[in-house]
């Protein structure tokens, strides 16, 4: 079984948890408060934000071995440059501010998902970042653009507002595919076992940040 396979199968009961949580099925049943979807649009901007230093981070230190995921985290930082930007367009286009999302600073579950991304890169193995880019861009292409458009029917907001998701759930679809053929071929026993633990604990950190912005 290619190892892309065995990551989607390994990760099902993290998968099936992270859509499950409250916030999440009323999101894509548009039963979501505008207050809410700015909350959402915030955290993002406060993980979105530390994509491309993460990849330049991951990139920086993988070994001479896996020198071709070096390359393609290069593709990916040219594809996620001002991405965070979007979001605060967002925020203004929902009538929140933007300027307010951005001095609040993360909650602790935003903080604590995106420093587990750095010390896995700094303290485990670079190669376990990728369990993250699986989860977040999992996710998006599986619900991002559903949502967008449940939320934009139920709340009468303008498509402006909706940029950040919108694009991911398309844009996603084709990082999914490449992604795969990145992780197939990942080849050392250590390296895919990383991958596997990472994504597991990445559905269930993302997952917080929802739960937390449904208790807000």
């Amino acid at each position: 079984m290619p190892f892309y396979d065995e990551l989607v199968t390994a990760t099902q009961a993290g998968r099936q948890d992270f859509i499950a949580t409250p916030v999440v099925q009323r999101a894509l049943a548009g039963r979501v408060t505008r207050e809410e979807y700015v909350d959402f649009l915030g955290q993002a901007f406060h993980h979105v934000r530390h994509t491309v230093p993460l990849l330049m981070a991951c990139g920086s230190r993988l070994p001479d071995r896996l020198g071709w995921l070096r390359d393609a985290a290069a593709e990916y930082i040219d594809e996620e440059l001002g991405h965070e930007r979007w979001i605060l367009d967002d925020i203004a286009a929902a009538d929140g501010d933007p300027a307010a999302a951005e001095h609040a600073g993360p909650m602790p579950a935003t903080e604590l998902m995106v420093a587990y991304a750095y010390h896995v890169i700094d303290r485990v193995n670079p190669v376990g970042f990728f369990g993250m880019v699986f989860v977040l861009e999992g996710m998006s292409v599986a619900l991002a653009t559903r949502a967008a458009e449940a939320i934009r029917d139920q709340l009468a907001l303008p498509a402006g507002a909706f940029r950040y998701l919108t694009s991911h759930g398309a844009v996603d679809q084709q990082h999914v595919r490449f992604l795969e053929q990145l992780m197939n071929r990942v080849d050392h026993p250590s390296d895919r076992a990383c991958v596997v633990h990472c994504a597991t604990r990445f559905y269930r950190l993302y997952g917080d940040i929802f739960n937390a912005i449904s208790r807000q």
